[in-house]
């Protein structure tokens, strides 16, 4: 059962309320904005931060025989659920736009993933460093798993003449993503540093960490409120699979994370990273190798209803189950 006292308790927390304002702010038209600069360097301080403390908690703690199962389980996660996410969309949709959006299902979302860090430190919760390193193994496998759907399932239109993917330069995108490398070359470089050197630096790894948070999530907010007008044209099928997917993966590996590990930290991660959809690395993708699929369907069915939809909603749910 929801506790909803809990609910309402996180659904308070500071950050998650700016986000709220900043869908406000769009909706009643206001001139609010966070400059294009500021908006670029807040996202790449985010992404440096966690994977920084990823990494010094990681080499703290050691690689240990459960950070190779949570490993081998994030990757599982990001291979499996593309599959049926396909096979679902492809009763309503080509294979183009089904493929796109199972690899944004299949994928992550850095920014829900840091918004779950500062839920898990608002109770007092720990998690462990190699989720960083889970997060980002998770981001490549999806986007491949999209487009070898794609290939495979061809909508009858393409059966005579099947796409020829570059599975070169696909991986390779993936690997080199700009949040993928920042957050990969942060985990790295907090896991090799030396720990009294690191501490020197702590003010600016954690201490303003949330504010931060809090301004990034205004701007989320005013173009996730931005996106949510395009489902207008797209009917209720989308809609409904960008909350209900989500949530049947959030809960459904909120349970079986327990066989993984007992820290309740880790197991809300990996339900949160479960139920996220990639915003950014996945339509940067599939922009170069596939881009006969609509961006105007998956990026705003993963920003406008999934995104917002797990930070208020999904994650103290999640919460509630791994406990």
């Amino acid at each position: 059962m929801i506790n909803f006292e809990l609910l309402i308790f996180n659904l308070t927390n500071p950050t998650l309320l700016f986000f709220i304002l900043g869908m406000l702010a769009k909706f009643f038209k206001s001139d609010l904005e966070v400059p294009a600069a500021s908006k670029s360097f807040i996202a790449l301080y985010l992404l440096f931060s966690i994977g920084f403390n990823g990494g010094t908690e990681l080499a703290a703690a050691g690689l240990t025989g459960e950070i190779v199962k949570s490993l081998a389980f994030g990757f599982g996660l990001a291979s499996i659920i593309p599959i049926y996410s396909f096979f679902i969309l492809r009763t309503k949709l080509n294979s183009y736009d089904s493929g796109a959006i199972a690899a944004s299902y299949g994928s992550v979302s850095a920014v829900t993933f840091v918004t779950a860090v500062a839920f898990l430190e608002m109770n007092h919760l720990k998690f462990g460093g190699e989720m960083v390193a889970v997060m980002a193994s998770m981001e490549f496998p999806a986007i491949i798993m999209g487009l070898l759907m794609m290939s495979l399932f061809p909508s009858e239109k393409q059966e005579d003449k099947k796409e020829r993917f570059d599975w070169k330069k696909t991986l390779r995108h993936s690997l080199t993503n700009g949040s993928v490398l920042m957050i990969l070359g942060s985990l790295l470089i907090g896991f090799v540093s030396d720990s009294n050197q690191t501490a020197g630096i702590k003010h600016f790894t954690s201490d303003i960490f949330k504010g931060f948070l809090a301004i990034f999530l205004l701007d989320m907010g005013m173009v996730a409120a931005s996106r949510i007008a395009a489902f207008k044209q797209q009917g209720y099928f989308i809609l409904l699979f960008a909350i209900l997917l989500p949530l049947f993966n959030g809960s459904l590996v909120a349970y079986l994370s327990h066989f993984i590990t007992d820290n309740v930290g880790n197991r809300l991660i990996f339900a949160i990273l479960a139920a996220s959809a990639s915003y950014i690395a996945v339509p940067a993708a599939m922009r170069m190798v596939a881009p006969k699929a609509d961006p105007g369907i998956y990026i705003p069915m993963a920003l406008g209803v999934t995104f917002p939809f797990n930070i208020t909603i999904g994650m103290p749910i999640f919460f509630q189950l791994v406990q």
